[in-house]
């Protein structure tokens, strides 16, 4: 019985080892990949009246630029996170790096706007590649009792990029030609790739982690008609939500849109319900955990990205600040999303989801409903201190919420899960847009203001009907906040695992 005990001991030790020598070294290399998306996904928006300008297109047909970006990485990632959990993480992650390196060089060298979209196609892909391995690989990294961690710590990349982007491009952009920012973004390119191959260690790879011991989990099949299938629904949900072409809600085109997604969604799901070896095990919707994480996520940012995109415009279109100053203001929202991911992250370790979720939201409210009664004329520091605590907010809840989806997600399918957590944000992302875009549009309308952005600050009454339409969509924001509040109080307290979220499903997943 001592020799057993001792055998054990041992073996707890080596895996201990194990995580302390990897798991910050992972982080090193993947915190890069995702300061690297977030520095292109930045300089992509400023760029675009440059873009607009060189080759005499217009605002809508330069947003193309962006649009197509989105549109693939949201339907790629699903399926990309199956493929990597069915060939390698790692070798999918090395794959998204050279590929997203060759379209950012040849979006700066592109010579006409066609190929600026053909360029951008192949950076997405990169992209997507990136981003439906990252998380899973991250997770995978730390040991399970330190997941709010890991997820904190990439949450503080993501926002040290978030807050640095705007600053950098901006100032670079005065000096330099918009395709020389994305040749320059080749260097950090080239690093983070180096890193990802020197630093990730193989056992990262394919089913999720491995023992000291070296055991891997065997390799998984990859449903290709399921990834057809989630791709095709992802694809045409966000063109309808996104309604590029600015059809009437109510229009043929946005119904049909609507009915196809819908159509698509069920053969999805009965396709995922129907075989042995799904792309997304869909019975993990039968754990409350992850049922309520999802709603809390998807509820969440269709709310916050009230902030992401009206704040921007308040500042620059509304108020007429500078580019700079605004850029400085914006940090703030950043800022705090930094500061308090470390804290969340390690509340969820402690506490688990709930508690910081509640909080966080909480906050939410308070903080929507704060910039709902912004005027023209509300002083600019408190602004940039409401924005800080609804940084602060998101993270909040953010953090815990991305870490009990992927606490009740199977090691073995770490890859697929933590694309859809992705997904799940792209989605509720997009919808928040198109909401709050098209209240400000609608109220200003109704008041008889259907112009330009650009435009506001020099058009009598315009400012007041955008402030009208803002509060509306603030006390929208607020409202959806209290909502995913009461969600959020449905999630549990105590530490939660994968095995005992696995054994809840009756089955070991994917």
């Amino acid at each position: 019985m001592d020799v057993i005990s001792q055998g054990a001991d041992s073996a707890d030790a080596e895996r201990a080892r194990w995580w302390r020598q990897q798991k910050w070294r992972a982080f090193l290399a993947l915190g890069s990949t995702y300061l690297i998306i977030v520095l292109a996904t930045s300089f992509s928006f400023l760029a675009l009246p440059s873009i607009s300008d060189d080759f005499g297109v217009t605002l809508r047909a330069v947003g193309w630029v962006v649009i197509t970006e989105s549109l693939l990485i949201a339907a790629l990632l699903l399926p990309l996170g199956g493929v990597a959990d069915a060939i390698g993480r790692k070798r999918v992650l090395t794959a998204g790096m050279v590929v997203f390196g060759f379209g950012t060089l040849f979006t700066g060298l592109a010579p006409t706007f066609g190929l600026v979209i053909g360029a951008r196609v192949v950076m997405a892909l990169g992209s997507a590649l990136i981003q439906s391995v990252a998380t899973g690989m991250l997770a995978a990294a730390f040991p399970p009792e330190e997941r709010g961690l890991a997820i904190g710590a990439q949450t503080t990349a993501v926002a040290v990029g978030s807050a640095v982007a705007p600053l950098v491009g901006g100032i670079a952009l005065q000096v330099l030609a918009w395709n020389t920012l994305f040749l320059l973004l080749l260097v950090p390119v080239v690093a983070s790739l180096l890193s990802v191959r020197s630093l990730i260690e193989p056992d990262l790879d394919g089913g999720g982690r491995r023992s000291a011991a070296g055991g891997r989990a065997n390799a998984r099949s990859f449903d290709h008609l399921g990834g057809l299938l989630s791709a095709l629904t992802v694809v045409v949900l966000v063109l309808t939500i996104n309604n590029p072409f600015a059809l009437p809600w109510l229009s043929p085109g946005v119904l049909a849109g609507a009915a196809v997604a819908a159509g698509l969604l069920v053969a999805f799901i009965r396709r995922e319900l129907s075989i042995d070896n799904p792309m997304l095990q869909l019975r993990l919707f039968a754990i409350p955990l992850f049922r309520n994480a999802v709603l809390v996520r998807v509820l969440g940012f269709i709310a916050a990205t009230t902030n992401l995109l009206l704040i921007p415009v308040y500042l620059l279109s509304a108020r007429d600040v500078s580019a700079g100053l605004a850029g400085l203001l914006i940090s703030a929202l950043a800022l705090g999303m930094g500061i308090s991911a470390q804290v969340s992250g390690r509340l969820y370790d402690r506490v688990g989801p709930r508690l910081p979720s509640v909080l966080g939201l909480v906050l939410q409210v308070g903080t929507a409903g704060t910039l709902a009664f912004a005027t023209e004329s509300t002083p600019l520091p408190v602004v940039a201190v409401v924005a800080f605590l609804a940084g602060v907010a998101m993270a909040l809840w953010n953090v815990p919420n991305n870490s009990a989806m992927l606490a009740a997600t199977p090691a073995a399918s770490l890859g697929v899960g933590g694309a859809f957590t992705n997904v799940t944000r792209t989605v509720g992302s997009v919808i928040g847009q198109a909401l709050a875009t098209a209240v400000v549009a609608g109220v200003m309308a109704a008041k008889g203001f259907d112009i330009p952005l650009g435009e506001l600050s020099d058009t009598a009454g315009a400012e007041l009907a955008f402030i009208s339409g803002w509060r509306v969509a603030y006390l929208i924001a607020a409202g959806l906040s209290a909502i995913t509040l009461m969600a959020a109080l449905r999630l549990p307290t105590g530490h939660v695992g994968v095995d005992r979220s696995v054994r809840a499903t009756g089955r070991t997943g994917s």
